[in-house]
């Protein structure tokens, strides 16, 4: 199917800058949360003010967030409206938002977490798909969130191995998902050979908040070197104080090719020191 004008448009508002990468933040953490909802996310407003102050590529939430937080940052950036809405146990399995809400929210994508490798795959597969097929009518690009899982232990697990990564691609492949956003596997090499098979863009997870600010830089830096498109960090970025400033240091490693160490000090300034340290982090 030959794309639409309206989705190239906000194909490219995504990927903007001229070097075609993508430094974006996720705000559209829930139910994954329930009662721990951790001290970066419990003022939206707040901390959508403070990740905007870091000028970000795109910034992804849930429906209410854009309907409530949004006003202020329209047009500003890109806005991707999250329809998913799940927990790695399957205790919750929804989607939240259709295409034409947000078609109305304005957004320039839309968003759908899923989980695979567990017993319900089939069924997230089959949401995937339903929502590729219902936002072609608005020429919105989906950005598919895909997160293999382990449900062998007492607590499901999240995995990151190459094998279940390459698999969570091709679902959001066979899909037609036009962005999909995977764990980094954590070597350089598997990585790469992922997003060299794969048609779409590729961006990563931020994955787990790290000890440290540099620590979640390098992550990132092994990320772009693999020739992924990007990354969208949720709480290595908003799990600091320095919120802007985090942000900065990553926007440093993804559009401007500086190492971790010198991203740290241009997106933190005299800050630096402390966001090196655990310290730095809520």
């Amino acid at each position: 199917m030959t794309m639409g004008i309206g989705k190239l448009i906000r194909l490219n508002r995504l990927f903007s800058k001229a070097d075609g990468r993508f430094c974006s933040v996720a705000v559209d953490h829930f139910v994954g949360y329930g009662e721990r909802m951790p001290a970066g996310l419990r003022n939206l407003p707040r901390t959508l003010a403070q990740i905007m102050a870091g000028g970000p590529d795109a910034v992804t939430m849930q429906k209410g967030t854009a309907m409530n937080c949004w006003k202020p940052y329209a047009g500003k950036t890109a806005l991707i409206v999250q329809t998913g809405c799940f927990t790695a146990d399957e205790r919750i399995i929804e989607t939240l938002v259709t295409a034409e809400e947000c078609q109305r929210l304005g957004a320039d994508a839309m968003a759908v977490a899923i989980g695979v490798c567990g017993p319900n795959e089939g069924r997230f597969i089959r949401i995937l798909s339903d929502k590729v097929e219902e936002a072609v009518r608005w020429d919105l690009p989906i950005v598919a969130h895909i997160y293999p899982r382990d449900f062998s232990g007492k607590k499901v697990e999240i995995l990151h191995n190459a094998e279940h990564i390459a698999w969570a691609v091709r679902v959001g492949i066979e899909c037609g998902a036009d962005v999909i956003k995977v764990g980094f596997t954590g070597d350089v090499a598997s990585f790469r050979d992922i997003v060299r098979a794969c048609p779409v863009p590729i961006v990563a997870a931020g994955g787990p908040q790290c000890p440290t600010l540099l620590e979640a830089l390098e992550n990132v830096a092994k990320v772009m070197q693999s020739g992924a498109r990007g990354a969208t960090i949720g709480r290595n970025i908003w799990g600091y104080s320095d919120i802007a400033g985090a942000l900065r240091a990553f926007r440093a490693v993804v559009h401007d090719g500086l190492t971790p160490e010198e991203a740290l000090h241009a997106g933190a300034g005299e800050r630096a020191a402390e966001l090196v340290s655990a310290n730095g982090a809520h």
